[in-house]
């Protein structure tokens, strides 16, 4: 899979009594428009998972071309350093977005299916925007971008 390029994201959402939890995913697409419906699929083993499955609301954030160091961030350190060092701004609804972000979907969690060793959840898009940046993608293990 890894000839087909992909986006570059960070899933954030804040946990019951607990502080923003968040995850660099790829597969991360559009479902439907009507209703306006996105899914992102999450390891399992992922530390964040099972507080993401429970959660109501999280937000999916298009990592912008500069973002490479927080997309590694999120994906191999533990979760407790992932915002350390990031200025987050929150949107309409309570959406977690990282500053330069290229684009975000914040969402309430449909549903949640098993898919293999990931959990695929759908959500519901509550509210969006776009920046100015360009946007990441991965290649072959590399990043790269898109204008």
């Amino acid at each position: 899979m890894g000839v087909f390029p992909t986006g570059v994201t960070v899933v954030a959402f804040r946990g019951e009594d607990e502080g923003p939890f968040g995850l660099t995913v790829n597969s991360f697409t559009s479902v439907s428009l009507d209703p306006p419906l996105v899914l992102v699929c999450i390891d399992r083993a992922s530390s964040s998972h099972d507080a993401l499955v429970t959660a109501s609301v999280f937000t999916v954030s298009i990592l912008g071309a500069h973002q490479q160091d927080m997309a590694r961030r999120f994906a191999f350190e533990p979760a407790g350093a992932r915002f350390r060092d990031e200025e987050w701004r929150t949107e309409a609804g309570g959406a977690l977005v990282p500053q330069g972000a290229a684009a975000w979907v914040m969402c309430d969690l449909q549903a949640v299916h098993e898919g293999g060793d990931h959990s695929i959840l759908v959500g519901r898009v509550r509210s969006m925007g776009v920046g100015d940046d360009e946007a990441l993608v991965f290649y072959r293990g590399r990043y790269g971008t898109v204008s």
